[in-house]
């Protein structure tokens, strides 16, 4: 049973890796498209793909020593790191959750986007990261069509 009425949809699947260059042959081999690939402040850089007309996928590498990708490949190794959900009222889905015992963690306010995670010490074992986009996001990155799932921030109806 739902508890809340806000739009929330699978953005992208985060995957760590050693190295983008050796992991990217196996998203092309799926079908992937690469769509960009940036660095987040020299602690590490996330390659992101489009898989079909909707799908995405994202790999991230350390490039620092020290940082929680570099732990979570020490303990874990390549794999599974976090499933990103687009939503359209952070704040809506994060009573939810509380109300349901479940640990948000890291909320965090950006110029464009605010974002928060979901322990993975919930019975799914998975991180979750919840993103609610601004209306800014899109500027100054890759086209709406190419960097949101259809094309638009999850809930909105109409093309940019």
């Amino acid at each position: 049973m739902r508890t809340h009425d806000t739009p929330v949809r699978v953005d992208h699947v985060g995957i760590a890796v050693e190295s983008i260059e050796h992991a990217e042959p196996v998203l092309l081999a799926l079908g992937c498209e690469r769509l960009t690939v940036e660095p987040v402040e020299d602690r590490f850089r996330w390659a992101y793909y489009r898989l079909g007309d909707a799908s995405r996928l994202e790999l991230i590498e350390p490039v620092a020593e020290d940082t929680f990708l570099t732990d979570f490949l020490d303990r874990r190794g390549p794999g599974l790191h976090h499933v990103t959900l687009e939503v359209a009222d952070i704040d809506a889905v994060i009573e939810s959750l509380r109300e349901h015992d479940l640990r948000v963690v890291d909320r965090a306010e950006f110029d464009t986007w605010t974002e928060a995670f979901v322990s993975p010490t919930n019975p799914t074992g998975a991180l979750f990261q919840l993103m609610e986009y601004h209306d800014d996001y899109h500027e100054e990155r890759l086209p709406s069509e190419e960097l949101f799932v259809n094309g638009n921030r999850v809930g909105e109806s109409f093309e940019r």
